[in-house]
């Protein structure tokens, strides 16, 4: 499903590009908003990449199937970062699907590579863009090498937090385990904890995490 850019949109882009309004409105002439449903699947690795894409809602993951037959999460997106291809055409390494109720703002690799020699500003926002992406990963990778399975789950639930603390819609557990690498057991019973002991309260539209310095102080 695609639609319109809003005035939402150009806000999004604006601020995921760090870019003026102006820019924000050149890019959003060229970008498509497309849904998607949990579990849908964008692409299947070794599928042509031919676009660049912004999450705005939810998350996609990137998965793959081993020779053994279990499935690998490789990387999760989630708002504001970018996933598919630039600055040239390739091809997804994996499969990618989207987790939870996600939107997505797309534009084609060729248009925003000329955006970015006719703009430098739409140039710098892309730059910064893969920066902060790189940082990301870098971090995921360390917090994978040196945290246990819970203190993975702790730190991913912080990640989703606003500002007040609040995780809205409540995170697909399932989902959210395997993107920290462990067990939908484990990942439960690391949540059902937190309830019991007060740092997180279930509520009807999500989850709100009560004391974010308890929470951290278990992330081990």
């Amino acid at each position: 499903m695609t639609a319109h850019m809003t005035r939402d949109d150009i806000a999004v882009i604006q601020g995921c590009f760090g870019c003026t309004e102006a820019c924000a409105r050149i890019l959003a002439a060229e970008m498509t908003s497309r849904s998607v449903a949990h579990r849908a699947i964008l692409a299947i690795g070794g599928d042509r990449s031919a676009h660049l894409l912004l999450v705005v809602e939810g998350a996609v993951v990137a998965e793959l199937f081993c020779v053994d037959g279990q499935q690998v999460q490789l990387a999760r997106h989630g708002p504001g970062e970018i996933f598919g291809a630039y600055p040239d055409e390739s091809v997804f390494r994996a499969n990618i699907a989207a987790v939870g109720q996600t939107r997505l703002l797309t534009i084609a690799t060729p248009r925003l590579k000329a955006l970015a020699g006719e703009h430098a500003e739409i140039a710098n926002g892309i730059a910064n863009l893969l920066a902060r992406q790189l940082d990301l990963v870098l971090d995921r990778m360390a917090a994978r090498i040196g945290l246990s399975a819970t203190g993975r789950f702790y730190r991913a639930l912080l990640q989703l937090s606003d500002g007040n603390g609040n995780i809205e819609p409540a995170p697909v557990v399932a989902a959210l385990a395997l993107s920290v690498h462990t067990t939908r057991e484990t990942a439960s019973r690391a949540l059902a904890t937190l309830v019991r002991r007060g740092i997180v309260l279930r509520q009807e539209n999500g989850l709100r995490i009560v004391s974010r310095r308890m929470l951290e102080e278990l992330i081990v």
